[in-house]
């Protein structure tokens, strides 16, 4: 597990909002909880996380609901995601906890880790929302089996 439970439900939450945000819908909170198979108070946390991290726009009233602008979808980061959950994404944390862990000071996978934290990372810098929502669109991905 690369991302925290929160934040793996805070990357499908956005997904599925995107989706439907792309066929000009709103999604409420009962249908993301069930669509990405989480508990509803604990994707309200995240959907909130998600609010105030500038991913997702909330909309009260009757005909309100949860939203992302079409226009932004494809400059919306998977980092900035992980960012509003997880925090930002340190490329230098040790992968073992160690406090100090360098070229200098290496942990026993750090020469390793090192190549997998980097591709991760611009993985992350060069995943777009959009991106992620079309491929579930054409059916090539899927949120849930």
């Amino acid at each position: 597990m690369i991302f925290s439970k929160a934040c793996e439900y805070g990357i499908r939450a956005s997904i599925y909002i995107a989706l439907q945000s792309l066929d000009g819908k709103r999604a409420n909170l009962k249908d993301i909880s069930s669509e990405i198979e989480s508990p509803e108070a604990f994707t309200a946390k995240i959907l909130q996380m998600l609010v105030k991290g500038n991913i997702i726009e909330s909309v009260k009233g009757a005909w309100g609901g949860f939203e992302i602008d079409k226009k932004r979808m494809n400059r919306i980061r998977l980092l900035d995601i992980v960012g509003a959950i997880d925090g930002k994404f340190n490329d230098k944390t040790c992968v073992l906890g160690l406090k100090e862990c360098s070229h200098k000071h290496p942990c026993p996978v750090h020469d390793k880790y090192k190549y997998i934290k980097s591709d991760l990372l611009s993985m992350m810098q060069n995943t777009s929302l959009y991106e992620m929502s079309q491929s579930i669109h054409e059916g090539l991905t899927c949120l849930k089996f």
